[in-house]
């Protein structure tokens, strides 16, 4: 081997080595992040849903107060800049010049936090995925080598941070993948894979559970032609969801005085959380509640129109949220309207059909196949809701929903919020 050879070589191994170090503190940090944003905003809002439950008059509050905290942030602290979800993310990565400031970090935690404990009906999922793709986009800007893994890193914090929030190394991966970065390289498996072995590493080490205690133990064949009715109806919920975050955010934003969008937006998410509380934060309190009664209910009229009141209007409330200014995405509302239309699907089949349907597994089938149609990510949205569950019996079945959904939602609208462009008026 001659002398330029062996300098080469080695020179190929230095940034190989570094490439695995800053790939596993990119994983620790976003991970141990998602972690502790998880937990606090869980904690802080069972205590104000709570207060809220006891004293009504904190659903009119509680929207404003949230609402309001994160104008006068990013006003005084977050240098008066709007975070503008995951396509911060989609920018950065498509234009070697568009790096993720590192103000981002705390300004989505805080935010993410805020608008959801307050009462906001979205989720701290892309929160956490912007934060933890920010420490991805300030790591590579710390070393010249680093400057063409740009994306590379990126995806490797994204990634642990999914893993972080739902529990699935391989969702994480398949995020980052699917999502942000839509190819693959030996660098992007090499740094994502090490992220999230990281960041499940961590969580196996803090022993954290599951976000929702399920026991599945069977499925029937007989229920495929109603899994895939169900497939059907997620897309075209998620492509009401999508059509409904657009058509409000342009409402808003023909609303010249941000104070106004505050008023205007609080007003609607109180109004909402009065008559059904279930759309306060971003709703797994209610998801858990359900699946503890779930196989208790009994199907009624008013227990179909509240479903399906529910269903209508958590893609408004949450529209709402982002558009007059809260931190968030679609994550936990396809989450959330999946649980729910499984149970209405599976209550109305069993009622009028005779089906003899398992209604915890429509649950379940309905967070995968709403949450696979909105992103446009069935694998991710397979392993995800594996992971929220860590029950693989339904592998199959969610498999076919989430397909079904998707190819359903994108013959009704090829877009999703993260791949719509708005015309520009010339």
């Amino acid at each position: 081997m001659t002398k330029s050879a062996k300098i080469k070589k080695n020179h190929s191994f230095i940034i190989l080595k570094k490439l695995v170090i800053v790939s596993a503190l990119i994983g620790f940090l976003s991970s141990f992040m998602g972690i502790v944003l998880k937990r606090s905003t869980e904690y802080y809002e069972d205590i104000f849903l709570e207060r809220a439950n006891n004293h009504l008059v904190f659903y009119l509050l509680f929207p404003f107060i949230g609402l309001s905290l994160i104008y006068f942030l990013r006003q005084y602290v977050f240098r008066k800049k709007e975070n503008k979800g995951i396509k911060e993310v989609f920018d950065s990565t498509t234009n070697k010049t568009n790096n993720l400031p590192a103000y981002k970090i705390p300004s989505h935690f805080i935010n993410g936090f805020l608008t959801v404990i307050f009462g906001g009906s979205t989720g701290i999922e892309i929160s956490t995925v912007v934060a933890a793709a920010t420490i991805g986009s300030v790591a590579q800007r710390k070393k010249n080598i680093f400057r063409k893994y740009k994306t590379e890193l990126i995806c490797a914090g994204v990634a642990a941070g999914i893993t972080a929030l739902f529990g699935s190394p391989i969702a994480g991966l398949l995020f980052a993948y699917e999502v942000i970065s839509k190819k693959i390289s030996n660098i992007f498996l090499l740094t994502t894979g090490i992220a999230v072995a990281i960041a499940y590493g961590l969580l196996l080490t803090i022993n954290e559970p599951p976000l929702f205690a399920i026991h599945i133990t069977t499925w029937h064949t007989n229920a495929i032609p109603y899994f895939i009715l169900l497939g059907i109806l997620a897309g075209l919920n998620a492509v009401y969801m999508t059509k409904t975050v657009l058509f409000i955010k342009g409402q808003f934003l023909k609303i010249n005085t941000h104070f106004h969008k505050i008023i205007l937006g609080s007003i609607i998410l109180s109004a909402a959380l009065l008559l059904f509380p279930q759309l306060y934060g971003e709703g797994y309190h209610s998801i858990k509640s359900i699946i503890n009664s779930s196989n208790q209910s009994l199907v009624s009229l008013s227990l179909v129109v509240t479903l399906a009141s529910i269903l209508i209007l958590k893609p408004i409330v949450s529209s709402v949220t982002l558009a007059a200014g809260g931190d968030g995405g679609v994550f936990a509302p396809s989450l959330f309207i999946g649980a729910f239309l499984g149970l209405l699907t599976a209550l109305c089949l069993n009622h009028l059909f005779d089906s003899d349907v398992i209604v915890l597994n429509f649950m379940v089938l309905g967070m995968g196949a709403v949450l696979s149609a909105s992103i446009n990510a069935p694998f991710t949205a397979l392993f995800l809701t594996l992971g929220l569950t860590n029950n693989y019996t339904l592998f199959l079945p969610i498999l076919l929903v989430c397909f079904v959904s998707k190819y359903t939602a994108k013959m009704i609208f090829p877009h999703t919020v993260y791949s719509f462009i708005p015309k520009t008026a010339h």
